[in-house]
Formats: structure tokens, sequence, C-alpha cells
């Protein structure tokens, strides 16, 4: 999912207890003890990771994983994803059993017509009870601008844009509750950047992009072009719009355009990440590497090895030379 990706990613490893609330039957206390991280769940990263609760005292596994749409291999890659999970959790406790775990798909777009509450993945010969799993569907883009607004967190927020019922007047007020509820400034900017982010998704065709990003200017006084993450992703949110339905045949330019385009952003929000953890912007070998390595492996692999490694670790990841996944 490119940007989006990144940047829900991102916001959910700084909300970890609003993300883990959202998906907890409501009065139930839930505490978040931090998220799974070991050497066999580093093996697939192509999934968002999972968080460890403690709800009503027991133990307690959440997976949530952000797709664009629920297409065919979402249920293929929950399940091959439980598998190593599963067995990273059975190595670091040898004896004990393993937590219960739950799996979600936060859906960004897709069909009109309602999508199941689940999904599932079926392993078993035809004709023979079912075993495999079953996951959860939460998409987001066919709850309404109140059932965001009720999870009670501006991380729920940002996903406004993508609500059957968004409208300007909607939006208006999120932007507001977002301007009031974001824990700092900078915090701030990277939840506008995620609204903005949304608002390229457009699954219902509101087309309010534009009128957006000038809420969010007029609240900030300019602090979103001020900002190179947030800026390259205007401008390319912006050119997105004016290019789609335009391009057909002969856009294979403008879209070879698009693409550096994303990349550039995606670079910028992945050396900002770099820059946070180790007090420093990345050199321009570092830099290299960086792109390199979200070209060849991903960004949400990067990522992931920015928030894993720690300062000389991280440094020397990036020069080591870069393998293709």
């Amino acid at each position: 999912m490119g940007d989006a990706d990144i940047t829900l990613r991102h916001l959910a490893r700084r909300r970890p207890d609003d993300l883990a609330r959202a998906f907890v039957s409501e009065g139930r206390p839930v505490e978040v003890l931090g998220w799974i991280d070991s050497q066999v769940t580093n093996i697939e990263r192509r999934l968002d990771k999972a968080l460890r609760l403690r709800v009503d005292g027991e133990p307690r596994v959440l997976h949530v994983e952000f797709c664009f749409a629920l297409r065919d291999d979402v249920p293929d890659r929950v399940f091959e994803y439980l598998g190593f999970l599963f067995a990273a959790l059975r190595i670091e406790a040898p004896g004990e059993p393993v937590p219960p775990i739950e799996s979600v798909a936060v859906v960004l777009s897709g069909r009109r017509r309602r999508l199941p509450a689940t999904g599932q993945r079926r392993t078993a010969w035809p004709g023979r009870p079912f075993s495999g799993t079953h996951f959860r569907v939460d998409a987001v883009y066919q709850r309404t601008v109140g059932e965001l607004r009720a999870r009670g967190s501006v991380l729920w927020l940002v996903f406004a844009p993508l609500a059957r019922n968004a409208t300007a007047d909607a939006l208006r007020e999120v932007v507001a509750e977002i301007h009031a509820g974001a824990a700092s400034a900078e915090e701030r900017a990277e939840l506008y950047a995620a609204l903005l982010v949304m608002a390229t998704v457009d699954p219902w065709g509101h087309n309010l992009r534009k009128e957006l990003v000038m809420m969010v200017e007029d609240k900030e006084e300019g602090l979103l072009r001020r900002t190179p993450i947030i800026g390259e992703l205007i401008i390319e949110a912006e050119r997105r719009g004016e290019e789609r339905g335009e391009l057909r045949g002969e856009q294979r330019g403008e879209q070879r355009g698009e693409r550096r385009g994303e990349e550039k952003a995606i670079a910028e929000l992945l050396g900002r990440l770099f820059a946070r953890r180790i007090g420093r912007r990345p050199t321009a070998e570092e830099e290299r590497s960086i792109v390199e390595r979200a070209r060849a492996i991903g960004p949400g692999e990067v990522e992931d090895a920015l928030l894993d490694l720690e300062g000389d670790a991280l440094i020397r990841w990036l020069a080591e030379p870069t393998r293709r996944s």
C-alpha cells in the first residue's frame, strides 16, 4: 500500500492502546503489554506486527493488518503469518500454552455491498469439518464518521475521509478534533498526513481532497507545506486526483513519474524515522541504502528495521549489501 501502509503502521506504533481497544469488547479491561518482535516473526514482515495484551487479566494476542482491499490473497497471508506467530510464541515460552490470537484485517476500500464481518482460510479437504483460520474484517470505509468518532481516539479519526457519509463539514470537525487531541505538534502533523493519504483512496468518490488540504492549512497556518513528507504527500495527492480518469494508454511515462514521487515521499518518511532513532539525518550513502532497500524488499520491512534495530546495529544493517527478498 505504499505511503498509506507506512503512515498507518507508524501511527499504530504510536497509539497501540487505541488500536487494541477498538477490537476488545466494550467494558472489558485491557492492558497493552507491547509489540511482539522475535527472530521467527522477523522472517515474515509483509503483515503488520502483533500486540501482546492482557484482557480481563488473561493473556491475549492481537494481530492487525491494514489492507487496501480484501483481495483473494489476504486470507492466505493471514494464515501464513499466524503460523510464524504461533511458532514464535511457542519458542519464546517452551512448555507454556500459546495465548489466544485474534487477527483483524482493516480494509480501506472495496465493493459498495457490505463486506462480511469475518473472513476465513480453509485448509481441510472438501466435505470434511472446517480446519484453518477465521479472522475479523473491519471495513472502515463502510463505516460512518460517527462510528469512527465513537472509537474515541484520533487514531481512528484519520479514516474519516473513507467513511461512506464523509462531507466537508464532517471533515472540518475531524480536523479540529485532531488539532485538539494530538499529543504533540509532531504527532499532529503525522495524523494530518494520514488523513490526507486516506483522502487519496476515496472509495466512495467524495472528492474532498482539495477541501481537506485547505482546511488543514487554514487550521495549522501552513504547517503542512513546511513539513517535507506531508508537502510531498499533498503534491502527490493533487497530481493523482488530476490524473485519475485522464490517463489511459499514453500515460506510462507519467505513471513512472508518479511512482518516483511515491518513492521520494516514502524515502523522506523513512529518513525522518531514521533521524528520530539515531539523532541525526542520514548521510547521503545511508539515504541511498534506505531507498534501495525500500525498492528491493519493501518499505514495510525497512520501517520495521528502523524501529527494531538499535544505534550501531542499524548503521551496520544499512552498510550491508542489499539482498532482494
